[in-house]
């Protein structure tokens, strides 16, 4: 597979980032994404300031879609 990713080292430089209404309580594997661009941008919850992962939106939706599914087992 093609990686078509990249990475920007400080995540804290873009606006608009929320968690997962299925983000809940403490469970330290939050993830946030950013909206209002055209690439999809991903951090750590717990690392603001850290680095994000861009996506092109057809793979983020590729994604989310994929796991709707169950298509990646939890245990």
């Amino acid at each position: 597979m093609v990686s078509s990713e990249h990475t920007v080292s400080d995540a804290s430089t873009r606006t608009g980032w929320y968690k997962s209404s299925y983000s809940g309580g403490d469970q330290g594997e939050c993830l946030e994404v950013a909206r209002g661009y055209a690439d999809v941008p991903v951090r750590d919850s717990k690392n603001p300031t850290g680095p994000e992962l861009v996506f092109p939106a057809e793979s983020w939706s590729a994604f989310v879609s994929a796991v709707k599914r169950g298509e990646f087992p939890t245990g």
